[in-house]
This record gives C-alpha cells, structure tokens and sequence, in this order.
C-alpha cells in the first residue's frame, strides 16, 4: 500500500463526512475515470482529439441526411475497429468504478451520471444510471427512444437501416452513443 500524505487524508475524511451526512448524493463521471481502464481521455496529453483532431460537429445531420450510407459505414469499419473503439471494447472496470459501486450498494451514492460511452460503470455493478452520452454497447431508437444492448439488436446489413419493433413505431435505430449535434436523449435528461 502507498502511503497518503496528510492533506489527502483530510481531504478523504471531509469526503466521507460529506457523504455520511447527505440524503441523495449523485456522481458525475466523466473521461477521466475510465483512464485508469486504459481508455484515452479526449483533451489533453496523448488525448483522443489532440492526437486525431476534433471530429465533424455534424455527425447527426450527416446520419440523419442519409441514415443507410451510416449504417453501411459502421459496419464496414466494425472490421477493422479504430484504437479508440478498441481500447473501450477491451477494457475492464477499474477501482474506482468498483467503489462507486460499493457506495451505491452501502447507500452512500444514490446515482450515478456520466458522460462516458464505455459501459464500464454498469459493468461494475452501478445499477442507477444515466449515461447521458449514451452506451457504445448499446442501441436507440431516434423515434421513440427504446434502448436494447446491442448483442440484442442484430443488424441485417441487406435490410439498412434497421427499424425499430417496438408496435406503432418503425422508428430508425442507430449506436446509443449522441453524436455531434444530436440532442442529448430526452429519457436521459428528464
């Protein structure tokens, strides 16, 4: 074990109380927990955007102009995934998604919000969540909203782009994950 300094101790013990004394504490989570996993942060040293550049800020218009030609691409780059996508499918929960769990589970943490994609927290057991960026393992309807994991969505690559099921829908399904001009999901804001 690594010896803490005193001013992290105390600032642990401020934490604790805090949380102790709380009658609804929510977390939000961003890029950096999921580094320790082995995920890239977006900003920064050896970030995803300062190494690759920004993407386009209208990845949605571009979907929605033309939702096959997505779908055609995405599963021509499932292929070969990008460092990025395999850095998220290839990693495991770290400690600290661990004991956001734990403190979910003890009562201390009554939700959880985070803007990353990754699907890590879930895996650690967090089971009150909104993942407002959405779950790169996950699929939605743009319509209706329905989310399914995506090992529960096949997608026929003959019958682009996929529909959703739900009756009365039909809506268009794309990646969980918000793009780039897309509204954050109204389920995740309310």
């Amino acid at each position: 074990e690594t010896a803490l300094d005193p001013a992290t101790l105390q600032a642990i013990d401020r934490a604790a109380a805090l949380l102790a004394r709380a009658r609804h504490t929510v977390v939000l989570a961003g890029a950096g927990m999921s580094k320790e996993s082995g995920i890239p942060t977006f900003r920064g040293d050896g970030g995803l955007w300062t190494v690759n550049g920004e993407p386009p800020l209208n990845q949605y218009e571009t979907f929605a102009a033309d939702p096959r030609r997505w779908w055609e691409r995405r599963i021509e780059e499932a292929s070969q995934p990008s460092d990025f996508a395999a850095a998220i499918d290839h990693a495991e929960p770290n400690a600290g998604h661990y004991a956001l769990a734990e403190l979910e589970r003890m009562g201390a943490v009554s939700h959880l919000i985070t803007q990353n994609i990754d699907d890590l927290h879930r895996r650690a057991g967090q089971t009150s969540i909104t993942e407002i960026h959405g779950n790169r393992h996950w699929m939605r309807c743009v319509s209706c909203g329905m989310r399914w994991p995506k090992a529960e969505f096949p997608v026929d690559p003959a019958d682009l782009p996929p529909r959703c099921p739900q009756a009365g829908c039909g809506g268009i399904v794309k990646s969980d994950t918000v793009m780039f001009g897309e509204p954050i999901p109204v389920e995740a804001l309310e």
